[in-house]
């Protein structure tokens, strides 16, 4: 008997929303997380991590013939602790968190600063990593690098100008630069924890992680706030159980092509019921929904207008 199961559907009113992984090739591995995919659907690049994430990497697939590559290690990556990859909407730049030295020579660690890689090209490779350097990095932990069309870039900081734990950020792109750093306002940002941004290219919405809040599902659940014409963000709406469970859920990236929402989840649907065999017993525990950090998808597009309205 099969206890263990992923959850094909997740009912929403008189919808239905399948839930499942990210893709085929992610179920072999133990730990993932951090998904995102290019405007060309044919690109996707996300973390794997050791169980006690003593190694943390980023890695990519592409989609060739219907049909995606199996996953290798970016070529920036696999000597540093590297997580939470987002890609561009040109597809021409790719921005990561990393506890990797500034300068090559030294080997000590630091605390997690926001890098890029780029191209000249959606089919070049990339370029060596670039610090961003002040005043988005600073000698704070900063994670999550959001980028929109207009290069304004979102991330989550615990530096001291938080309104709460962690916080989201904004710094915009002006003249060729980036401004000044700003906390979101209290319509996102609480006196608890708010991490792991996907802003829209036109930022018209964004989707985040709020921790432990009155209204969760869970530990941690994914919200949406939408920008309104005169540039201000609407109070924040747990996107329900149609996203969310009872477990952490974190990290979202939306396809805009699509309007799929992909994002990482401890969730669990392990159940007991009866006595297992060995076989049993080992085929529940590696199941793809076993309570560690797993990549899932789901279809949003009539869920943001059911929220927006």
């Amino acid at each position: 008997m099969r206890l263990l199961f992923l959850i094909p559907f997740v009912w929403f009113g008189s919808l239905v929303y399948a839930q499942e992984s990210a893709l085929p090739n992610l179920n072999s591995y133990t730990k993932t997380r951090d998904f995102t995919i290019s405007n060309t659907l044919n690109e996707a690049y996300f973390t794997v991590q050791s169980p006690n994430e003593e190694l943390s990497g980023i890695f990519k697939t592409v989609k060739t013939n219907g049909v995606w590559s199996e996953p290798v290690l970016t070529s920036f990556s696999g000597e540093f602790k590297d997580i939470e990859p987002y890609v561009s909407p040109d597809g021409l730049r790719l921005y990561f968190a990393s506890n990797r030295p500034i300068n090559k020579t030294e080997k000590e660690i630091k605390d997690f600063d926001i890098w890029v890689v780029s191209r000249k090209s959606t089919t070049g490779l990339w370029s060596e990593p670039k610090n961003l350097g002040a005043p988005i990095n600073t000698e704070y932990n900063k994670f999550y690098p959001a980028i929109s069309t207009s290069k304004n870039l979102y991330f989550t900081s615990d530096r001291p100008s938080t309104i709460g734990k962690d916080d989201i950020f904004l710094s915009e792109w002006n003249n060729g630069t980036y401004k000044d750093v700003i906390a979101l306002s209290t319509a996102i940002n609480t006196e608890g924890y708010e991490f792991n941004s996907y802003i829209a290219p036109d930022e018209s919405f964004m989707v985040f992680s709020g921790y432990n809040r009155k209204d969760g599902l869970g530990s941690g659940d994914l919200y949406i706030s939408f920008k309104d014409t005169d540039g201000t963000w609407s109070e924040s709406k747990n996107m329900g159980a149609t996203v969310n469970s009872k477990a952490m859920d974190y990290c979202p990236f939306v396809d805009w092509n699509t309007k799929t929402l992909y994002f990482t989840s401890r969730r669990s649907t392990i159940v007991y019921k009866e006595k297992l065999d060995t076989q049993q017993f080992l085929k529940e525990i590696s199941s793809y929904s076993n309570g560690l950090s797993r990549i899932y998808k789901v279809e949003i597009s009539t869920l943001l207008k059911n929220l927006k309205d």
